[in-house]
């Protein structure tokens, strides 16, 4: 069985880091495989959406395998540039237009942690852990977790996790916005699946549009960032999906989008 499985069904990619006798880790097989679901996700125009969740009762990701990814001996320079399949972290290649939903079924640490803050939003089970604790072996986040955790939470907030190394539970991550929504367990999945069935439902193009402007506007002034937004708006106007749209509110009928 794969360490990493990936299913579609209705505009709908289901990721599942699996390997739940290790707490989901990533060891090096499993960071090609999730590269190649990346890649995946961003090429197949089937899939408006992507869930990334954990096989297993116990953990989302609790990052690398430190077993298995001891210092490679590799230079500074081989380590930034190189191109292995199985270089770089978990999220190397997860540069995609198209919505994440992180659906996070318990230990959420380190890379499995900055895995969850690369997706767009984020939902738990209510006995979620999570924490960034490299500053506990010697080492410190190297996949986006000490520059996303302070833009998406106070800073405050943020530094006491990065610098303690603590875990924090899931109602604690919900007061700090670190996370949209608290489930039971066994509820994870279908919320999960209903936020993307409503995403799913809406025209493609302005669904990417949308998270490209928010992901590209947080680094721009506000005056720029609403001239990019404003020629996004223009380069939509004219459609086939607007058109849909707004031939389907005329007809009242649901809208069939086709992401042209």
């Amino acid at each position: 069985m794969s360490s990493v499985e990936i299913s579609v069904e209705d505009h709908i990619a289901i990721v599942v880091l699996n390997r739940p006798e290790a707490m989901n880790a990533v060891d090096p097989e499993m960071r090609g495989l999730l590269h190649a679901a990346w890649d995946r996700l961003r090429q197949d125009d089937e899939i408006r959406v992507a869930i990334v969740t954990g096989a297993g009762d116990r953990a989302f990701c609790t990052g690398s395998d430190l077993k298995k990814t001891l210092p490679s001996g590799e230079s500074a320079a081989q380590q930034l540039l190189g191109g292995g399949a199985g270089s770089g972290s978990l999220i190397a290649n997860l540069n995609t237009d198209k919505p994440l939903i992180a659906a996070i079924n318990g230990y959420a640490l380190g890379g499995g942690m900055e895995l969850a803050l690369a997706c767009d939003i984020r939902i738990c089970t209510d006995d979620a852990q999570f924490a960034l604790p490299e500053v506990k072996v010697g080492s410190m986040p190297g996949a986006g977790g000490s520059v996303r955790l302070p833009r998406y939470v106070g800073r405050s907030d943020a530094m006491l996790m990065l610098l303690t190394g603590a875990r924090t539970d899931a109602a604690e991550a919900l007061r700090m916005g670190l996370v949209s929504k608290v489930v039971a367990r066994d509820r994870l999945l279908a919320e999960a699946r209903e936020i993307a069935l409503a995403i799913a439902a809406n025209a493609p193009l302005s669904v990417r549009a949308v998270k490209r402007m928010v992901r590209q506007g947080e680094d721009m002034p506000l005056s720029h960032a609403i001239d990019v937004e404003r020629s996004l708006f223009g380069l939509l106007y004219n459609s086939d999906d607007r058109i849909e749209g707004r031939k389907a509110f005329a007809e009242k009928r649901k809208p069939r989008f086709k992401g042209r």
